[in-house]
């Protein structure tokens, strides 16, 4: 279960990084965050796609 959490994480994190990343970088130039879900939501799915870029790394690197 272990290698399948870690499989699907690194697979999320690539598949999810330039997405989150475009459209986070659009919607904060063009709004701003006054909901703290919004907040946390944007933080928790970038630490998500960090993480699974620091597996890799040490996997490949």
């Amino acid at each position: 279960m272990k290698k399948f959490l870690t499989f699907a994480l690194i697979w999320y994190s690539q598949q999810m990084a330039i997405p989150f990343w475009v459209v986070g970088h659009v919607h904060l130039s063009i709004s701003t965050y006054q909901d703290i879900h919004e907040i946390i939501a944007s933080i928790g799915l970038n630490v998500l796609v960090a993480i699974g870029f620091i597996i890799d790394y040490k996997k490949n690197g």
